[in-house]
């Protein structure tokens, strides 16, 4: 009998490529649990197999307790200390006592719980086998084939025992699947878990998309070319943008490839996706003007403080730059990381006249100056008080209608506002304070909600019980921006 358990240690770790030290201790398990049979499933059993031999010996434990311990609930597993030191009068609380039992023949153990223990154990070592030989591969393309498809999920068999999946979010849509179809995939999770899938691949993020051109394009692979992120609508549409290291190469034409083979090749995997390979520009305008192709922007308003731009186009291209339900623009500001606004030229340039209008009009009342000078700061880029306070005087002093005296008293006004302000603000502070509610609120700015709590509006419960004529009887504010923060009071109160 000894000489099987040895055989079959030496099958089953040939046969399912796990070390040998793993099924004995399956073995163990499969004897003790056989063994507790005849004295209770609450007692404790260890078995010891000698691993040259063959030989094992099993033994019934104890855990040595407090008299008065709470935990104390099993005899057949516990003792109190008192009784065990009659026995071990050196023994303390949480050691263990061990009386060797006669142990059960390896030949009439249920075969079937030994085969059960056993299989477990194995398949728990096939498992870890798995996550050792992947957790350092995560961020690769893994390629094997469709085993089976479950609601939506693909099932991918990666050979050696190794499954991975596809889950439904991550499977490009409309995409024809069938079993035994070979499928590359993006690893970008791999989780130890007792049951359940291990491995996770992707065919949506868009590192799968820069992946794939790392494969067809030598040129990024060779460090020449960088991939500079992409952007996906999965199974329609993708931007990726490129850059060369060497500006003797062409970065476009290198991912396109002669008569488009290599970009055709990427976007056959991706069921047909159509890809626009973006030129990366460290202007970020230019940037902007690259990745809404194959539109022309004919003008781009920055607004650096909301991270957003205002793209014009002509009135005959505007639905190009949008793109099937806003599809093109949506893809091009998550390439460029900008917020991005579509219009017409023509309702570019009136936006613009209104916001410079506004800002001109902020400068000739803070600063007490007539309409021309105010146009001409305006004119020069100039936005808001603090650029004209604390910009360096020679950038203020290029400006030729400019001297030095009124240089220095433009700058003087403009501190004396901000400084008055901001002592308001802070007096504010100290007497009337709004709640966290009202400063999160959806398009509301510090200073209205400070206005608001001046008025003894204090919370988004005060502001959505009022209507938009009480509210203006309280505060001077615009009635557009009044009935738009009431409401959106109200949707949070609502929700």
């Amino acid at each position: 009998m000894n000489k099987n358990i040895l055989l079959m240690v030496d099958v089953v770790s040939n046969e399912k490529g796990v070390d040998k030290e793993t099924i004995f201790l399956a073995l163990e398990a499969a004897l003790a649990s056989a063994t507790k049979e005849r004295y209770g499933d609450e007692s404790d059993v260890r078995v010891s197999i000698d691993h040259s031999t063959g030989e094992y010996e099993s033994y019934r434990r104890w855990t040595v307790l407090e008299d008065d311990s709470e935990d104390f609930e099993y005899f057949e597993r516990q003792i109190k200390l008192s009784y065990a030191q009659k026995e071990y009068p050196d023994i303390k609380p949480g050691e263990v006592i061990e009386h060797k039992v006669e142990s059960v023949d390896f030949g009439r153990i249920g075969a079937q719980k030994a085969k059960q223990v056993i299989v477990q154990k194995v398949r728990e070592a096939e498992r870890a086998q798995v996550v050792a030989a992947y957790k350092g591969r995560v961020g690769e393309l893994i390629m094997g084939v469709v085993k089976r498809i479950e609601r939506g999920a693909i099932i991918i068999d990666l050979g050696n025992n190794a499954e991975a999946i596809i889950p439904r979010e991550h499977v490009i849509p409309r995409e024809p699947v069938r079993p035994g179809d070979r499928m590359r995939g993006y690893l970008y999770e791999v989780s130890p878990q007792a049951r359940g899938p291990q491995l996770f691949l992707s065919r949506t993020l868009p590192q799968f998309l820069m992946e794939l051109f790392k494969l067809e394009v030598p040129e990024i692979a060779q460090g020449l070319i960088e991939l500079k992120g992409a952007a996906r609508d999965p199974g329609l549409r993708a931007k990726i943008a490129v850059q060369a290291k060497d500006k003797r190469i062409d970065p476009v034409g290198a991912c396109v490839g002669m008569r488009g083979s290599r970009v055709q090749s990427v976007s056959n995997e991706l069921a047909g996706e159509r890809v626009d390979i973006v030129p990366w520009d460290d202007n970020v305008a230019q940037f902007v003007i690259n990745a809404m192709a194959p539109a022309e922007v004919e003008n781009i308003v920055m607004d650096e403080d909301s991270h957003a731009m205002t793209i014009g186009v002509s009135e005959e291209k505007l639905a190009m730059a949008i793109g099937r339900g806003g599809q093109n623009v949506r893809l091009a500001s998550e390439l460029t990381g900008w917020v991005l606004n579509v219009m017409t030229s023509a309702d570019a340039e009136a936006k613009k006249d209104t916001e410079n209008q506004s800002i001109q009009q902020l400068f000739h009342e803070q600063l007490d100056v007539d309409l021309e000078v105010a146009s001409i700061l305006v004119a020069e880029g100039f936005t808001s008080l603090e650029e004209v306070a604390y910009v360096p005087t020679e950038e203020l002093l290029q400006i030729e209608e400019f001297d030095e005296q009124i240089v220095e008293e433009l700058r003087n006004r403009a501190r004396d506002v901000l400084l008055t302000k901001a002592i308001a603000k802070a007096e504010r502070a100290a007497t009337s304070k709004p709640e966290d509610d009202l400063l999160a609120l959806e398009g509301m700015d510090d200073d209205t909600a400070y206005l608001l709590a001046d008025a003894g509006i204090v919370n988004c419960e005060n502001l959505a019980d009022l209507a938009t004529d009480e509210l203006l009887e309280k505060v001077s504010l615009d009635e557009a921006k009044a009935s738009k923060l009431i409401m959106a009071a109200r949707a949070r109160q609502f929700a």
